[in-house]
């Protein structure tokens, strides 16, 4: 490696970017999952499904209908490129803000402009908590709009740092190997397990708490609309 971060390079050795396609992979594999018999993982895959159905219509409320569903892909996209980073030589997409910051920039833009063009009064009344004196409302104004517009920037940071930090200490921990004794080897191999299994819980964590996020800021804009 050229330097520690060159992992996350999204280059190849024909110096063409296809580790992107990493992305695009699971839509090759899914469509073909129809065409068998339903199997354990696809049973488990759909009871997920329907608890995750059922949380999110409760955070958004009557008003949900079917606007859970882009929620749900959401989380399965996310889960998806998290774990096939973990996967040796195969590129981590989620780990760029390029993406993270495409999946969140595009949600956030969409709910402040549903809110703003329908119900411009409650927007503007909901930058001031109920019950806050008067003298601090102009600072709840200021508290408030600067908690709404950095909103798209913490979904991509975040979920993009957690993929960073883990691969990270994966790398470091792996290229002291060669280096060590074998005693030290078996301990580092152990280690690694841990990590790594570690990681795998990361990968589903930072999925469900972006969706969950997504869906919390769409409830603020819906629950806006109904009242």
């Amino acid at each position: 490696m050229a330097n520690l971060f060159s992992s996350f390079d999204p280059s190849t050795s024909i110096k063409l970017p296809l580790n992107w396609l990493s992305t695009m992979v699971g839509l090759m594999i899914i469509p073909l999952t129809f065409w068998f018999i339903p199997s354990r993982p696809m049973i488990l895959w759909n009871k997920i499904i329907q608890i995750l159905h059922k949380e999110f219509k409760i955070l958004i409320g009557p008003m949900s209908k079917g606007s859970t569903l882009i929620f749900i892909s959401l989380f399965s996209m996310i889960m998806y490129n998290n774990f096939l980073g973990l996967f040796p030589y195969i590129f981590t997409s989620t780990s760029h803000l390029i993406l993270t910051l495409a999946l969140a920039l595009p949600l956030w833009l969409s709910f402040m402009l549903f809110g703003w063009l329908n119900n411009t009064i409650h927007m503007l009344a909901h930058l001031v908590p109920q019950g806050t004196p008067s003298i601090l409302m102009p600072f709840m104004v200021c508290i408030e709009t600067t908690s709404n517009l950095i909103r798209p920037g913490t979904l991509a940071v975040r979920l993009a740092a957690n993929m960073i930090a883990g691969h990270l200490l994966l790398t470091l921990l792996g290229s002291v190997g060669p280096t060590i004794s074998l005693y030290s080897t078996s301990i580092l191999f152990m280690a690694q397990i841990l990590l790594l299994t570690l990681e795998s819980a990361v990968t589903i964590i930072q999925s469900y708490v972006f969706a969950v996020l997504s869906t919390l800021y769409s409830s603020e804009v819906i629950y806006v609309r109904k009242k």
